[in-house]
């Protein structure tokens, strides 16, 4: 584990979180550059293209975090981060393919340039590739957890499909998607940095309820984003969940205080998708309330993951674990 010096790390401050992981994610990504590599060429373009979309590699970025916090001071946090990158790659290439998208951080998706075929073959590559560094690690109770966890995207993956176009979803069933989708990954993130560095089970538990809770607060701070951002700072369009039918807690929050004629017009965009109307269900959720609903939401996950990191020592790394529970709610993409 690459250190620095002590510092103040301000809420909501991620230039400072970033530089405090800094030296270990140049090794990740150096990791992930190399295993990446294959003799098939078509992989190595994807993959190129992949690398090059940049974004914030959050994730692994959590688990090296997460194994600071904790006191380790190996080498195998390296292996684990890129393990966990692959498999979020792996989920974006196909939610790309499942989702029709064309746009991810404002740059073509790898299915508008190679087509879905080859999307998700790749993914399923990276899948495969992140399955041969967990074995090289040789730790049943690290493999269990990424096995488990790989499995319940998949999962989440799926409940999102049915729910696709189902104006009836509610909050709890929205949320299960959440859990399954996403928080899952960052759940698994911040508890295997515990394991790394022995500390005691229940501070191992009080990490992995922190990725969770932080997980719930990263997404749905995200979608709503989808109504208040644009192309430019969210990397995708507006209304982007909308076209495809997705019931994200703006709309469910939406459905519950619009009048009459915008709920029918709510309904109907879940239930057909498209933008055809889309400034008419945009001023209808601004009009409910639904945004401030959903940003109070995503406030308390980002409260709940504070306070599960007391239980842990206090640290320049538990700080910085600190302010990206207070970023992931308060960022602009």
């Amino acid at each position: 584990m690459t250190t620095m010096p002590a510092a103040d790390i301000r809420p909501t401050d991620f230039a400072a979180v970033r530089a405090l992981a800094a030296a270990d994610m140049q090794r990740v990504d150096g990791l992930i550059r190399h295993r990446l590599s294959s003799d098939v060429v078509l992989i190595n373009q994807i993959a190129d293209h992949i690398i090059a979309s940049g974004g914030k590699r959050l994730r692994p970025m959590l688990h090296v975090l997460a194994a600071g916090a904790a006191g380790y001071r190996g080498d195998q946090h390296i292996k684990l981060a890129a393990v966990i990158e692959f498999i979020h790659t792996s989920t974006l290439l196909h939610d790309d393919v499942v989702d029709e998208s064309d746009l991810r951080r404002g740059r073509k998706t790898a299915n508008a340039l190679w087509g879905n075929a080859a999307s998700v073959l790749v993914g399923d590559f990276l899948y495969s590739r992140s399955f041969q560094l967990m074995v090289e690690l040789d730790d049943m109770r690290i493999m269990r957890i990424l096995a488990d966890t790989t499995n319940t995207i998949a999962e989440g993956e799926v409940l999102q499909l049915l729910n696709i176009g189902n104006a009836d979803v509610d909050e709890a069933a929205y949320l299960a998607v959440i859990e399954r989708k996403t928080a899952v990954l960052f759940a698994a993130a911040t508890e295997l940095g515990g394991i790394l560095g022995g500390l005691p089970d229940n501070q191992i538990i009080a990490l992995r309820r922190y990725g969770m809770e932080l997980g719930y607060a990263f997404q749905i701070a995200d979608d709503l984003l989808d109504y208040v951002s644009d192309a430019d700072t969210l990397g995708k369009n507006i209304g982007d969940d909308l076209a495809e039918g997705k019931p994200t807690l703006p709309l469910i929050y939406a459905l519950q205080n619009a009048s009459a004629e915008q709920v029918q017009s709510l309904r109907h965009a879940i239930e057909h998708g498209g933008l055809d109307s889309l400034d008419r269900i945009i001023a209808a959720i601004r009009d409910s309330g639904a945004l401030e609903r959903t940003h109070a939401r995503a406030v308390s996950h980002a409260d709940a993951a504070r306070a599960a990191l007391a239980a842990l020592p206090a640290s320049t790394h538990r700080d910085a674990l600190m302010a990206l529970a207070d970023y992931s709610v308060q960022r602009t993409f």
